[in-house]
């Protein structure tokens, strides 16, 4: 796993095959170093993506919605067109980044 830090997110990279892991290990993180800022995972690299694999990031996007802040997967391993509404997924890095940008100047705004 690899951590780089932006002006309003962070990025987290997964670099295993073992999502089961990788969220374990995210976890803790979550609590420490990576609260309160928007967080992109970035699965690019995990090719072997299924609908039941971006299920297990479920808990953790609800906890930064109630939070206020962004959570995102990137991985373009999905058909779009089964996608979880509940869980922000795209398909690059620069779309999250995007994304992330749209939904900061909303909360400014109060929406």
């Amino acid at each position: 796993m690899t951590i780089s830090t932006h002006d309003n997110f962070i990025i987290v990279k997964e670099k295993s095959n073992d999502l089961k892991n990788f969220i374990f290990l995210l976890k803790p993180l979550l609590h420490i170093q990576l609260k309160d800022k928007n967080l992109i995972i970035d699965l690019l690299d995990y090719k072997l993506m299924s609908l039941n694999d971006l299920l297990l990031f479920q808990n953790i996007s609800d906890k930064y919605k109630e939070a206020n802040k962004s959570f995102l997967v990137v991985t373009n391993s999905l058909n779009a067109n089964e996608l979880p509404e509940e869980i922000i997924v795209v398909p690059t890095l620069q779309e999250a980044e995007d994304i992330i940008e749209m939904e900061e100047i909303e909360r400014e705004l109060g929406f």
